[in-house]
């Protein structure tokens, strides 16, 4: 657990600790690619993680590009795919079986968004469970639900390794996550309960969600709606945890600009919490870092190797 750090003058207003994703990652990663020497050093195990990317959405060549330069940094084997934006789903089945069958291949990643003729659920579905690195399929999610195991899907993950890293201990905390979706809200639910979080989800039909927000002591922001958290929303002192990345336009001198910024109204939560993520630079860099962290879980797990014997 992190000590708090303050900015302060002594005449300025309170602000909240920064809770610094990219350097929790960068231990997370440094972490991984110490075990993965270890893994080839001790047991002859090079972990491979595979991603497959259809078409030519521009966030998702960023992302890929970005997943391949750091597996790849940790001394993993990077297997990049791409397919024209008109692979059939038969055909996209066909690439995935061949890397379930692929010894060499211990992780494999679908890139969403998939172009509009492919049912994303099958693919997911599609992919053995002990390679499914994302955690998204129907077996991962249940074993998440029913027993607190299985693959932890990545965003999640990052998020519950940061608040650990800067709360601690989270048995007893009263959390909120504001959001539902299948990729982040329902196992982030399932991350925080076993952690004996109490927990709270809120949503679309959610009445008097302000209320709901200021009992929380950690919320965790993830509806895909730029700034709609409020400041005056949050509980003095919480944990916020922000999982939005929303590109907005804003005038600027040459006429606009892009920027992105989160769920969260940073500037007027950030003198009210206790601690929060920026966006750029919170639970964004935890997503792949973690991505790399299941590669090693998923190479240990099909090679009969106890995880623990890679520490020391």
């Amino acid at each position: 657990m992190r000590e708090p750090r303050s900015s302060m003058t002594p005449d300025s207003p309170q602000q909240a600790r920064l809770i610094d994703g990219r350097a929790t990652a960068a231990r997370v990663r440094a972490e991984v690619a110490r075990q993965v020497a270890v893994l080839a050093a001790r047991h002859g195990v090079t972990p491979g993680l595979a991603v497959v990317l259809v078409g030519d959405d521009p966030a998702s060549e960023v992302y890929v590009r970005n997943k391949g330069k750091q597996t790849r940094e940790a001394g993993m084997r990077s297997f990049e795919t791409r397919l024209p934006a008109s692979t059939s789903q038969h055909e996209l089945l066909a690439h995935v079986a061949r890397l379930n069958a692929d010894k060499a291949v211990h992780g494999i990643l679908v890139q969403l968004p998939l172009p509009r003729q492919i049912d994303e659920l099958a693919i997911i579905d599609a992919l053995a469970p002990e390679k499914d690195v994302d955690g998204f399929s129907i077996i991962n999610t249940g074993l998440l639900a029913a027993r607190g195991s299985g693959m932890i899907p990545c965003t999640p993950l990052g998020c519950l390794l940061l608040l650990k890293e800067y709360v601690g201990d989270l048995g007893g905390q009263r959390a909120l996550v504001v959001g539902r979706s299948n990729l982040v809200g329902k196992p982030m639910i399932q991350l925080l309960l076993r952690e004996h979080c109490t927990v709270t989800v809120a949503h679309s039909r959610t009445r008097d969600l302000a209320e709901e927000c200021r009992r929380a002591d950690i919320l965790i922001a993830a509806i895909g709606k730029p700034g709609f958290i409020k400041g005056d929303w949050i509980r003095p002192g919480a944990t916020v945890i922000d999982v939005g990345i929303n590109r907005i336009s804003e005038p600027s001198s040459e006429g606009s600009r892009d920027r992105l910024v989160g769920d969260v109204d940073f500037d007027a939560a950030v003198r009210v919490a206790g601690a929060i993520t920026p966006v750029p630079g919170g639970v964004g860099p935890m997503t792949i870092a973690c991505l790399l962290k299941n590669t090693v879980t998923a190479a240990c797990a099909q090679n009969r190797i106890d995880p623990g014997s890679l520490s020391g």
